[in-house]
């Protein structure tokens, strides 16, 4: 649920304000860090809306803040939501198709799982100043089959999706292991996964 309300208090050279809701109800928080437009740095007096969540205290916060006027972008996370759930639908027929081995698909399906619960922590900490998860660690698990749920993350959580050095290792694991993948699928790949999964 998004909510509006107004900046009443801006702390720019430490990052960090208030909103107070229409009505005059209790002071929410809110870091520049949840802000979606990092281009523009709030002022105070400006009108936004926002989604609530809160800190480790237990104490209101604003996440996904919008200001005023500006429509909330859909565009990034809708293509990664798509191309995430394409693939593993495309996983998916090819193991009932009897193309592709179901460990293979529940590999997947269970490391984009993790992988989605990691940038959550990962996206919860980054807001709440707590110690984060390396990218090294982010990398491995895309890179061993968790990219379709990292790259859901991405656009559901709008977390890691704008930083240029990320992306450019985030895809790299992509084709590496879209590559390993396609190795199954020839002769002596489809052997090596027989005799790792003690088929005949």
């Amino acid at each position: 649920m998004r909510y509006q309300g107004r900046i009443t208090t801006w702390k720019d050279d430490k990052g960090f304000g208030f909103i107070t809701a229409p009505d005059g109800g209790d002071q929410v928080f809110v870091h520049i860090k949840s802000f979606l437009n990092r281009q523009r740095r709030p002022v105070g007096n400006e009108i936004v809306t926002y989604e609530l969540t809160t800190d480790v205290q237990g104490r209101a916060q604003a996440i996904n803040v919008v200001f005023d006027g500006e429509a909330m972008s859909w565009a990034g996370p809708s293509w990664r939501l798509l191309l995430a759930a394409a693939f593993l639908a495309a996983m998916a027929g090819t193991a009932f198709a009897g193309k592709l081995s179901f460990a293979v698909l529940g590999l997947y399906l269970v490391v984009s799982i993790i992988a989605f619960g990691i940038y959550a922590q990962d996206k919860s900490a980054a807001i709440n100043d707590r110690w984060r998860t390396e990218e090294s660690m982010l990398h491995v698990v895309s890179l061993i089959g968790g990219w379709p749920g990292a790259l859901a993350a991405q656009g559901i959580l709008r977390h890691k999706s704008k930083k240029a050095s990320f992306q450019v290792v985030f895809w790299g694991t992509v084709v590496l292991n879209c590559g390993a993948l396609g190795w199954l699928f020839s002769d002596s790949g489809a052997r090596v996964l027989r005799s790792i999964l003690g088929s005949p």
